[in-house]
């Protein structure tokens, strides 16, 4: 029980300051930090997020349909 309220409270907090949940592994970080390109960065960053928010997406998607298919 305590260690679910430790994921959830985490969750929240990485939720409500995204900053510190940058997505970047380290060698693409130091790569990147070391060139000083901050628009390359950020450009790596948000493909990250995007190449992890896609799957997400997909499953939801795919269980609204079978809630919705079960449901009718």
């Amino acid at each position: 029980m305590m260690k679910k309220n430790c994921i959830l409270v985490i969750g929240i907090v990485l939720l409500l300051f995204p900053e510190w949940a940058e997505a970047q592994c380290a060698m693409c970080r130091a790569v990147l930090q070391s060139e000083g390109n901050v628009s390359a960065a950020e450009g790596v960053n948000n493909g990250i997020v995007y190449l992890m928010a896609i799957p997400y997406i997909l499953v939801g998607g795919l269980f609204y349909f079978v809630y919705r298919k079960m449901k009718g």
